[in-house]
């Protein structure tokens, strides 16, 4: 191995002019400056439909004379970020921000600031807590800049995306990252899963929780909901698309509507001989652990032990895929189940209802 002395390098010394810091090349300041453009014009057309949100939760009911052992102490609140779809003050955010569950968010006040100061009181429309979704409404007749939501189907991975909040109580912070993951599931705080979730690298922090992931088009393509704590740099956004259904329901409805039939299912595997024997070609499905009395699934017949493979033909090899398969379509529609009852294989007819929220 040959040792170059540090002036033959061109690093210094005697024999050796003094390097000086290289300017950045003609053709790569034109990148950054596409790149710089492409930012700012996002933020420019974006930013202003980014408003700070500020939950004043009220305080727990206490009985006469309770004290502070008893649940008393100060009102619960919190900050986060939203996002104006409708020009009429109608604002998209997270369900854990807005106040979620129902209850707590009924009554809650929230505030509303907007980038150019103004302070809005808003009311809750409604929210989803099974994709952390919420939206609200201000109270005062205002006229604001709206965002555009956009369909997150078309996102490609490594695309730039823009995060736009108000992290730690910073208004209006701009991040900017790339779409680092498609397709991925969080859990809930319900325990459902929410699909089609945006795994990003813009930088998130408390705070950003309801604000806008951003395209370079300008178009809303994330709710931005989650931060793993301890991990460097993995967020992750609700998709656009998601939103838009969850906007839907909420305005019509006040909720989002899904379906029940009243069991307890958990994973089942199916064994390589039955799946022979029955001619089942899927290796998982759920198996009915309870039945709910007077429950759609006690009105069909269902059993404990009966396996269920199949929902109007869409394959259910999980808990996880019956649960998202009994959509708000389903309700009051009868739907034909697939079921394996030990070695004997049934299609039961059933009408599910529409799930009512637990408080």
């Amino acid at each position: 191995m040959k040792i170059i002395p540090l002036h033959d390098a061109g690093w210094g010394g005697s024999g050796a002019a003094a390097a000086t810091p290289s300017e950045v090349p003609v053709e790569d300041q034109a990148l950054l400056d596409a790149y710089s453009r492409a930012v700012i014009d996002v933020v420019d057309r974006v930013g202003p439909a980014v408003v700070g949100l500020t939950v004043h939760a009220p305080p727990p009911y206490l009985p006469p004379h309770a004290g502070e052992g008893q649940g008393g102490g100060r009102p619960r609140g919190g900050t986060g970020s939203g996002v104006v779809v409708a020009p009429d003050g109608l604002i998209l955010t997270n369900s854990h921000v807005a106040g979620g569950g129902g209850t707590a968010g009924a009554t809650a006040r929230i505030e509303v600031t907007t980038p150019e100061g103004q302070h809005l009181t808003a009311r809750l429309v409604g929210d989803d807590p099974d994709t952390d979704l919420a939206l609200i409404r201000i109270v005062e007749p205002v006229t604001l800049p709206a965002a555009t939501l956009g369909d997150s189907k078309q996102l490609k991975r490594g695309q730039l995306v823009i995060a736009i909040g108000n992290p730690l109580g910073f208004e209006s912070t701009v991040t900017t990252g790339v779409v680092s993951a498609l397709g991925r599931s969080l859990r809930s705080r319900t325990g459902r899963l929410i699909d089609d979730v945006i795994q990003t690298d813009a930088a998130l922090n408390p705070g950003n929780s309801g604000g806008p992931l951003v395209s370079s088009r300008g178009e809303v393509v994330g709710v931005n909901t989650a931060v793993i704590m301890g991990a460097q740099g993995i967020c992750f956004a609700v998709a656009a698309n998601t939103a838009s259904f969850v906007l839907g329901e909420l305005v019509r409805h006040g909720r989002v509507r899904r379906a029940y039939i009243g069991i307890a299912a958990q994973h089942a595997a199916i064994s390589r001989r039955r799946r022979h024997f029955t001619g089942i070609a899927q290796d998982s499905a759920v198996m009915i652990g309870t039945i709910e009395l007077d429950s759609p699934a006690t009105r069909a017949g269902l059993k404990v032990g009966d396996i269920v493979l199949g929902l109007d033909g869409v394959t259910i090899a999980g808990a996880d895929d019956l649960v998202r398969t009994l959509t708000g379509e389903t309700i009051d529609r009868e739907v034909a189940l697939d079921v394996l009852r030990g070695t004997e294989r049934l299609t039961i007819s059933l009408v599910p209802q529409e799930r009512k929220r637990v408080a």
